[in-house]
Parts: structure tokens; C-alpha cells; sequence
């Protein structure tokens, strides 16, 4: 692990930062949570307002994402993480956070991406 780490660093951040620019791209609006920056890696915490995040995944059984929420006793909640950074509830409920890894590949970065843009879309119809 510790010799491959530099260059699995590099590999994560490209794809981070590929599906970033993608997601960017394709939804206005977006809003990065978190510093542009400095933050991991392999971690991409975007929000699309005025839609729930658990909306957005519940129609992309595919994909292995979070949203930026907690749900207790069945009710959603702003993730307090967002909360004590200061993002809005609008904001925050709309959260989704992505963890990549050293075995993703572009071609898996690009598909989610379409993935998410279609999904979105076809909710704010």
C-alpha cells in the first residue's frame, strides 16, 4: 500500500476531479460543499438545491453514493457536518457524497456523472 499510495493518490484526485467538472458541467445549479482545495482525495461532497439527495439516489440503484442527510425515525435530517459548515438547509438536503477508490476507472466516473445529470433532470421536469 505504501508503495503504490502516491500514485494511488494521483489516479483518485483525476477522477474526483474529472466528476466534479463533469457534475459542474451538466447541473446549474451545483454547490461544492467543503473547501475546493483542501479535502481528501478520493471525497466529493456536491449539493443540487431544492432537491432532496436521497431523491436523486433512490433512482440510481446502480450507484454506490450517500447523501449529506441522516434519517431518524423517518425523517430526513441536514447532516450536522453541513450544518456546522454553515450550509443552508436548501442546500444541504440535496448533498451527495461520492468516495472513490484506487479500482474506479474514467469510464465508471463518466457513467455516473450522465447518470446523475439524467436523474436530475428528469426530476426537475
Amino acid at each position: 500500500a505504501e508503495e503504490r499510495l502516491e500514485r494511488d493518490v494521483l489516479h483518485v484526485t483525476a477522477l474526483r476531479d474529472r466528476l466534479e467538472n463533469l457534475l459542474f458541467q451538466g447541473l446549474d445549479p451545483l454547490v461544492l460543499n467543503g473547501h475546493p482545495q483542501e479535502r481528501l482525495p478520493n471525497t466529493l461532497n456536491v449539493s443540487v438545491p431544492g432537491i432532496e439527495g436521497a431523491k436523486i439516489l433512490e433512482g440510481l440503484p446502480l450507484l454506490m453514493a450517500s447523501t449529506g442527510a441522516a434519517c431518524h425515525d423517518r425523517s430526513v435530517k441536514l447532516s450536522h457536518v453541513l450544518s456546522a459548515m454553515g450550509v443552508s438547509p436548501e442546500v444541504g438536503m440535496g448533498a451527495l457524497r461520492f468516495s472513490l477508490g484506487r479500482s474506479n476507472t474514467l469510464e465508471q466516473i463518466e457513467r455516473a456523472a450522465r447518470l446523475i445529470i439524467g436523474r436530475v433532470e428528469d426530476l426537475r421536469k
